[in-house]
């Protein structure tokens, strides 16, 4: 009798050459993205929005084709050609309904987004200073795709529970590129540097602006964040907003200042944004004593970090020093004696300019938050879905993507707030595509009807059966 051959010393199949028939998927919890995109209103927000983007009688309608891409992100797509990789999953295309689209169809899809002439007009606008840098005029197709964002931010708020607050933090991100269109960023690097807004109390993305790698942050910050406040719902009573020294703005600061702004909320909105410390304003923190400095924290490596109200007058032309003063809180990060930070100094100071009343520590504090909530959005928009990588050398079209991205990551919070194991709330795209996405199912018919049959525990389809119930249909199964 031969020796028995360890398992660990062979595979213990063979590949069979004939491709697996059936309606089957390894990516069947994907039903759950669809069911949430579908149950937002998404695909008729599409049609009232982007239904003159279909120039032809056949072929998918806006919805359907704003749906596949939002699937494609979910899935973990980089790029148009991962489109077709989908396509040969016949259960998915089961699961959805329709043939999804070829990556050529794709790439004519989101280049209906783009215009030559208004990255034209932009250029020839732009004054002598700023003809490397400038900001076009969005299409009309991307306008109306904001209108999409917009209801996507609105409905997945609603369906978590939206409170009365509504805090914007608005902040730029670098997306490195090696498109021949991409543009030097100020780290040395081509590409592009789009602005995001989003709701803090909820962590959905309101509104974004793509831009090119040049274009720096504190270059009109303005309309996107005017964009932001509009896509809050009626619901909102208390608005506030936050950002960094890119926001260090006039006409945005001086928006933030008048209740009665243009394109916003007729009230007061509370702010915090980082103030860019030039000469100016550091010799203002010098001349605080010691003894006016508040320490509210030691760090671990003995640094002290204090603040302190400031008597500063704006002495800057892009601080707006005719105007009426704005509280500026000065921040003094102080090492232990002996300790000298990396550039040799034993003191770093910082500042930030609010219209809020509250203890210093406690406007600081709350400015901080701002680092956990957009900073991880833009590490999921470009790390866990695809706007980490730009699709096309058009810039409209490249718009399109993130703005399809942002719409994707709405969809999927909502989804991670409804799923009923609460394990998964806070679950990034990674672990989101290994426990909920990539299940395997199949599409049978059973007694005239049409059903999922799932390869999971009989827990983990409850859990689908209960976000499906969370977000209902007119119509959950066809004959």
């Amino acid at each position: 009798m031969p020796a028995r051959v360890p398992i660990l010393w062979k595979t213990p199949f063979a590949i069979d050459p004939e491709p697996l028939t059936g309606s089957c998927s390894s990516r069947a919890g994907l039903s759950g993205v669809s069911r949430v995109y579908r149950s937002l209103g998404l695909p008729g927000s599409c049609a009232a929005n982007l239904g003159a983007l279909k120039n032809r009688q056949r072929g998918l309608e806006s919805g359907q084709n704003i749906e596949s891409l939002v699937v494609l992100h979910a899935a973990g797509g980089e790029c148009m050609d991962d489109m077709d990789r989908l396509r040969e999953d016949e259960g998915l295309v089961r699961i959805l309904g329709y043939d999804l689209p070829s990556s050529r169809a794709v790439k004519d899809f989101i280049e209906r987004f783009h215009n030559d002439d208004n990255i034209s007009k932009a250029q020839a606008q732009a004054t002598d200073q700023q003809k490397l840098a400038f900001i076009p005029e969005p299409t009309p197709a991307l306008v109306a795709l904001g209108s999409v964002l917009t209801t996507s931010a609105r409905q997945a708020g609603k369906a978590m529970g939206a409170q009365s607050f509504g805090t914007v933090d608005l902040d730029g991100t670098i997306i490195p590129s090696e498109k021949k269109a991409a543009k030097w960023t100020y780290k040395g690097m081509k590409g592009y540097q789009p602005l995001v807004a989003m709701w803090a109390e909820m962590g959905l993305v309101l509104a974004d602006e793509f831009r090119d790698g040049n274009v720096p942050g504190a270059m009109a910050p303005l309309a996107c964040t005017q964009a932001a406040f509009s896509a809050l719902p009626e619901t909102i009573t208390n608005y506030a907003f936050r950002g960094d020294t890119a926001c260090y703005e006039n006409n945005l600061l001086n928006w933030l200042d008048n209740p009665k702004r243009a394109q916003g909320p007729q009230m007061r909105i509370e702010y915090a944004v980082g103030a860019r410390c030039h000469e100016g304003l550091v010799k203002c923190m010098k001349r605080v004593s010691d003894k006016a400095w508040v320490t509210v924290e030691v760090e671990e490596d003995g640094t002290l970090r204090q603040w302190s109200d400031l008597d500063y007058v704006p002495s800057e032309r892009y601080e707006g020093k005719m105007l009426r003063p704005r509280r500026y809180i000065g921040i003094r990060l102080l090492k232990a004696q002996g300790l000298l930070f990396a550039d040799g100094s034993d003191r770093h100071y910082h500042a930030i300019v609010t219209n809020r009343t509250e203890a210093g520590g406690i406007v600081i504090d709350w400015h901080r938050e701002k680092a956990g909530t957009i900073e991880q959005v833009h590490d999921q928009l470009k790390n866990g879905l695809g706007a980490g990588r730009m699709p096309s050398g058009k810039f409209g079209a490249n718009a399109a993507w993130l703005r399809i991205a942002c719409i994707t990551y709405n969809v999927i919070m909502a989804l991670r707030a409804k799923w009923p194991d609460e394990e998964m709330r806070s679950a990034h795209m990674k672990r989101l595509r290994f426990a909920i996405f990539n299940i395997t199912g199949r599409i049978v018919r059973d007694r005239r009807k049409i059903r999922l049959r799932i390869s999971a525990s009989r827990e983990w389809i409850k859990h689908l059966q209960g976000l499906f119930d969370a977000f209902p249909l007119l119509t959950n199964a066809t004959g």
